[in-house]
């Protein structure tokens, strides 16, 4: 009875959903909660999972198999796909975050980007930032979790690692592959390098 109660609240806010505009591809594979609120022209691709305490304003995105909960979506926002958005966070408006991103209890600014393979947790990130793939805030030291600051049009190089706290001031570029442990002053490149071995005509050995 339970099971046929659940389907059935999902078909209502399937219907009510779709009687206010919300495109849906594939509606029967969306679940809502009770608490969903969605703005205007919004689309939503199969297979999403909104859970509780989800706000999604006008003209959004959300693309196949991401799964929200507990955040503020504001305006002309794309998510997705495989994206998984968790509590606390606020995803400004024109804002992109794309596959195999999790962003957790954070703000993502107006226009930046988190394209690909990326972790986001306990951060603030402000205008205008992109963030490169497999970019990780290295947020918890095994007793408390800290804070990553990112300020507007910081531009973080693909394999970095953020390690909290940390705070990476406006205009600055973050070097590809960097491990980064010291705030970085505004308009200022950092990266760490070790130096690049090569033997010649090495040969494998053979079994």
């Amino acid at each position: 009875m339970k099971q046929l109660n659940l389907q059935q609240l999902q078909s209502n806010l399937r219907k009510k959903f779709l009687k206010e505009g919300v495109v849906m591809v594939g509606p029967e594979t969306i679940f809502f909660s009770k608490d969903t609120k969605i703005g205007k022209n919004v689309t939503i691709e199969p297979y999403v999972v909104i859970g509780s305490k989800v706000k999604i304003g006008n003209n959004v995105t959300i693309k196949s198999f991401s799964h929200l909960e507990n955040c503020k979506i504001e305006n002309k926002v794309d998510i997705g796909p495989y994206a998984r958005i968790r509590p606390g966070t606020v995803l400004k408006n024109g804002s992109r975050v794309g596959n195999f991103v999790e962003i957790k209890k954070s703000t993502l600014g107006i226009n930046s980007k988190v394209n690909h393979l990326t972790y986001i947790g306990d951060s603030e990130i402000g205008k205008s930032v992109n963030v490169g793939a497999g970019t990780i805030t290295c947020n918890y030291d095994g007793v408390k979790k800290n804070k990553t600051k990112i300020k507007d049009k910081v531009f973080i190089g693909s394999n970095s690692s953020l390690v909290a706290p940390l705070t990476i001031e406006e205009g600055s570029v973050i070097g590809a592959g960097s491990v980064i442990t010291k705030n970085v002053k505004r308009k200022s490149l950092a990266l760490t390098r070790s130096l690049q071995t090569e033997i010649k005509n090495y040969k494998r050995k053979s079994k």
